[in-house]
């Protein structure tokens, strides 16, 4: 008998290890489907193009450019509209919006009144698909997300219903409105004309506002990090390169000496266009400067930019450090976006504001894990409205039906993948973005056309000589934005 119950086990036993390692398994592999990939979105102020990976050799931005080689670089990414606040709506919410800064706070007021459905915002539709959802800096339009005279005011929210915490450290700046505009040590814009247009100062990155911002982006990606509970979508804002243009001197030291490459088509342009008078620029302390009739002052001015690029880089660097450093990085898509692109001498404009491609062209790069295209180019036109219905695809959660934007997925995965038209907008006029072609339409109807396969590109206007693409590039644009 005794016999019979050993042999009997032995038959058994390997069954029952074979049940356990299939349920093991399988519990793994139920695990790993419900484990969401984090999401991580760095969000640089009036980033033009200006990096190395994005073909300005002159420019040292290691950290960026790391970021790139791991990921896809969208060389022709252009934004919705060329302001912080609008283009920060149609990240945010995935839709064509109101063209002035305060197109989220107009937003908030609709909710508030609750007269007529809002949709959700991209946070807060991560936050419903069981994200935590934090920000950190300059997402939305003011730094931590708050309205009020000093934007801290908690009973004004631009984002209602979107983070579980919006954060803005002050440190010496006293409040988010100091930081927006603040220079080294402390220094708040009063007015701009009290403030100078750049500085350079010995010292550390603290010194300067995104200093603080970085280490509270490192604070909170440890926290989010360590728990596994929930995926997480954290956003960071970085400030710089925006005015004034600040940053410690051993960044300004990088380009002491280098040769700055020739501003293309600085002339004023002729005829109509959407060319102003580079207002916020000129605002500021410029010592009685002019960078479109002085050429040493306009050299230092872009380097003066070109510095803050790298310390914004370096800011961008910390904050990928700590997310290797926590492991994170192995679940996490990264996304790095310019809120709009930024003048700097083309057209005889210095700042953004316009129509023109410096306006609206900015640098986007995704990376995830496992991307099979490291490092990968893609020349598809795309535009910012983009970036909603990508990270859902991403992140395998459902896409909301109003979003208007197109995932880039495929583009992702096999960079060859044509892109489509982009669309940009301001108060006066709007603008369409083909491979080839730019055309912007005034209110008035009066009309540019662009052939960016030539030369002049957007210096010689042809509409004239084009009638029937400019009518079909109206159609579509008119389509878009749902205009008569």
């Amino acid at each position: 008998m005794i016999k019979n119950i050993m042999m009997n086990l032995k038959k058994t036993i390997p069954l029952i290890c074979a049940a356990l390692s299939f349920f093991m398994i399988t519990s793994c592999q139920k695990e790993q489907i419900v484990q969401k990939p984090n999401v991580l979105l760095i969000c640089v102020d009036d980033l033009r193009p200006e990096l190395k990976s994005f073909g300005a050799k002159y420019i040292s931005s290691p950290n960026i450019d790391a970021l790139a080689e791991k990921g896809i670089k969208f060389q022709k990414h252009f934004v919705n509209a060329p302001s912080c606040g609008p283009s920060r709506y149609t990240l945010l919410t995935g839709q064509y919006g109101h063209y002035g800064n305060n197109a989220l706070f107009l937003r908030a007021k609709k909710i508030k009144n609750g007269k007529e459905e809002t949709k959700q915002s991209m946070p807060e539709w991560f936050k419903a698909h069981g994200y935590t959802t934090v920000s950190v800096g300059k997402v939305s339009h003011h730094p931590g997300g708050r309205g009020g005279k000093n934007w801290n005011d908690s009973t004004k929210i631009e984002m209602p219903n979107a983070w579980d915490r919006h954060l803005m450290p002050v440190a010496e700046w006293q409040h988010p409105r100091g930081m927006m505009h603040g220079l080294a040590n402390g220094e708040i814009r009063v007015t701009r004309g009290g403030m100078d247009v750049f500085q350079t100062v010995e010292g550390n990155d603290n010194i300067y506002p995104d200093g603080a911002i970085a280490d509270e982006a490192l604070k909170q990606l440890r926290e989010l990090a360590s728990n596994n509970e929930k995926p997480y979508f954290l956003a960071v804002g970085i400030i710089k390169p925006h005015l004034p243009f600040g940053a410690p001197k051993t960044y300004y030291d990088r380009y002491d000496g280098v040769d700055l490459p020739e501003i293309k088509h600085p002339q004023k342009p002729k005829g109509r266009t959407t060319w102003h008078g580079s207002g916020e620029f000129m605002k500021y302390n410029r010592w009685g400067k002019n960078p479109n009739k002085d050429v040493d002052f306009a050299n230092d001015v872009r380097r003066h930019y070109a510095a803050c690029v790298s310390y914004a880089d370096a800011q961008v660097g910390k904050v990928l450090a700590e997310l290797k450093r926590t492991g994170a990085d192995k679940n996490t898509i990264v996304v790095l976006w310019g809120d709009h692109g930024w003048h700097l001498g083309e057209h005889s404009v210095w700042g953004k504001h316009s129509l023109f491609e410096e306006s609206l062209h900015s640098p986007l790069i995704i990376h995830y894990p496992g991307m099979e295209q490291s490092g990968s180019n893609t020349d598809a036109v795309v535009e910012t409205l983009d970036l909603f219905p990508t990270l859902c695809d991403l992140t395998g959660i459902d896409k909301p039906n109003y979003i208007q934007g197109e995932s880039l997925k495929d583009i992702l995965v096999n960079p060859n993948t044509d892109g489509h038209t982009a669309i940009a907008y301001t108060n006066k006029a709007s603008t369409i973005r083909t491979e080839t072609h730019r055309m912007t339409l005034h209110k008035d109807g009066y009309v540019e056309l662009y052939d960016h396969t030539t030369e002049e590109k957007e210096t010689k206007n042809i509409a004239e000589e084009y009638p029937e693409l400019v009518e079909e590039l109206k159609v579509k644009l008119r389509s878009r934005l749902n205009l008569k």
